[in-house]
């Protein structure tokens, strides 16, 4: 299972919400490339960067922040946050993600988020399946569609997505341990072998501690995105490493 540390970006800066609630917000780190660079120096090779002035308004803001990790570290990055048009994407791509995580477009623009599946490929979009009592949430969490989280998620696995995250808003930020049943459903419901592609589930929201990471790998997670927990030493980069090194 891939380790995938967080960094979400307000006014340029790292921060963490507590359930997506802005008013939550605490500053972490006033650099978000020191950040990234502490991450690959103890083995990590992926980071999950999401813009969240992006996600609060109608296009990506701080994609020079995505720019400056993708050229100083050799992390691989998804990219997440405010991407709603073809010119976002681009923008996106060229400032070095490696993926981008598309969440509220796929929902509220479906033809634009297939259009992006068809011409980028499987590998490079990830399906931002972000649920609230499962149903889907858009807008950096500020509503609530009237998507059901399974079908939403089997739909466009019938149109080839492979890469899902899924996070368990009431989880998130609240280090209280992550989803394990809404994570068992998903996988449960999604790669049945008469389903075709078998996506691959990041699980994201509520880790608080280093052993919920082996019970989310053998659920059958491909993925963890870890933020708060490591923000306030909950898991050690020491630890980290070291399940790293050990798989």
């Amino acid at each position: 299972m891939r380790i995938i540390p967080a960094i979400d970006i307000i006014d340029g800066k790292c921060v963490r919400l507590s359930k997506g609630d802005y008013n939550t917000k605490i500053i972490y780190n006033e650099n978000p490339l020191e950040v990234a660079k502490e991450f690959e120096a103890h083995g990590i090779e992926y980071l999950h960067l999401v813009d969240l002035d992006g996600a609060k308004s109608s296009q990506i803001v701080n994609y020079k922040i995505l720019e400056q990790i993708a050229t100083k570290t050799k992390l691989k990055i998804d990219f997440g946050g405010g991407l709603k048009s073809d010119s976002d994407l681009k923008i996106a791509f060229e400032s070095g993600a490696n993926q981008i995580t598309g969440g509220s477009i796929a929902v509220k623009n479906r033809a634009i988020f297939e259009k992006w599946i068809a011409e980028y490929g499987v590998d490079k979009i990830i399906l931002g399946a972000d649920a609230n009592n499962e149903k889907v949430a858009v807008s950096g969490w500020l509503e609530d569609s009237n998507e059901d989280l399974i079908p939403f998620i089997q739909e466009y696995q019938n149109k080839g997505i492979q890469y899902v995250i899924c996070t368990d808003i009431a989880k998130d930020g609240m280090l209280e341990g992550p989803s394990f049943d809404l994570y068992a459903k998903i996988l449960d419901q999604c790669n049945v072998k008469s389903s075709g592609v078998e996506i691959k589930l990041i699980a994201s929201g509520g880790i608080s501690t280093f052993d919920e990471l082996p019970k989310l790998a053998e659920l059958g997670c491909e993925g963890t995105i870890i933020g708060k927990a490591i923000y306030e030493g909950r898991i050690s980069m020491k630890q980290l490493e070291q399940y790293i090194l050990s798989r």
